[in-house]
């Protein structure tokens, strides 16, 4: 297996936007990596992101930081993706998706071009088609695509029962698994802190997973993006594969007879290493939360078949 002391230290950051800027910085603050590369297609941001942060080596240190091209993608551990096209006013969200399959088709085939061995992790929305697609188009084991999944949705769930029972979000074990949108599920029968069931009632269960799953519409509606949080969710994920750490997170994993679900991308707990994702977990869940999670696996089947492949 390769180790985190062998392995490249190189990360890619594919679209310099919001999300892929704040990550890049994240990233440079935790002093994740050796080398930091930023690619867009708008080469003139690109460049205006490095050398904004290069301007902050002098309190940081210790990153190579450049606006690159494909080509550096060669050395690469890790390649975030996090471009994509925005909604046009009238667009359907399966035109969005095929547009921004026609990106990724680019996208995928310059990556492996240049790079045979890192892992690809896609933070672009909708994540779990496009970690799929992603997966077909770079013909990469399913374990070297990864999507960052439902750890941001987790990890906003978690801090909303914490809230609720004035208690570290930390010492909150809750998962949201499934689609990263509409059709993602708590699974409720397994929250615990620290291995103590959450006492909550139907009511209080109701309205934290609403908010939860409403997070980003109330954040893009106060401020038109969301970007910090989801930063720290990819630093996370970026690191469990850099430091080799055997992680439990949940990311966007390709399923086979999952709980009888295959050929999907969902978000589930998963074993992240420097290999990607080294196993899934299959959790137990109860007779509704099955179902839901069927359902979840049926709908992004139903948008994938539409999606030019």
């Amino acid at each position: 297996m390769t180790t985190s002391s062998t392995r490249s230290r190189r990360v890619v950051v594919i679209g310099t936007g919001d999300v892929g800027a704040t990550t890049a910085y994240t990233l440079l603050l935790r002093q994740r990596m050796t080398e930091l590369v930023l690619i867009d297609v708008n080469k003139e941001l690109a460049l205006g992101q490095a050398l904004d942060m290069n301007h902050g080596l002098p309190f940081v240190g210790g990153v190579k930081v450049w606006a690159g091209d494909y080509e550096d993608c060669k050395d690469a551990a890790v390649i975030i993706i996090a471009a994509g096209a925005a909604q046009r006013p009238g667009e359907t969200r399966i035109d969005l998706l095929n547009r921004n399959a026609g990106i990724f088709d680019q996208i995928i085939g310059n990556i492996v071009k240049y790079n045979d061995n890192g892992i690809i992790l896609v933070a672009t929305n909708p994540v779990d088609i496009l970690s799929y697609v992603s997966y077909k188009k770079s013909g990469w084991p399913a374990h070297r695509v990864i999507g960052s999944g439902t750890l941001l949705d987790s990890a906003r769930f978690r801090y909303l029962i914490g809230k609720h029972k004035n208690l570290d979000p930390r010492s909150i074990h809750a998962h949201i698994i499934g689609e990263h949108g509409d059709s993602e599920l708590p699974v409720w029968s397994m929250a615990n802190v620290a291995g103590a069931a959450l006492d909550l009632p139907e009511s209080d269960q109701e309205e934290i997973f609403d908010n939860t799953k409403n997070a980003a519409y109330a954040i893009i509606n106060a401020k038109g993006s969301t970007y910090y949080a989801i930063a720290l969710a990819l630093d996370r994920i970026v690191t469990a594969i850099l430091q080799n750490e055997s992680s439990v997170l949940n990311v966007s994993t390709l399923l086979d007879n999952y709980h009888g679900i295959s050929d999907v991308y969902l978000g589930l707990p998963c074993v992240v290493d420097s290999t990607g994702v080294r196993e899934h977990l299959e959790i137990p869940m109860n007779d509704k939360e099955l179902e839901l999670l069927n359902a979840s696996a049926n709908k992004l089947k139903s948008e994938i078949s539409k999606v030019n492949l």
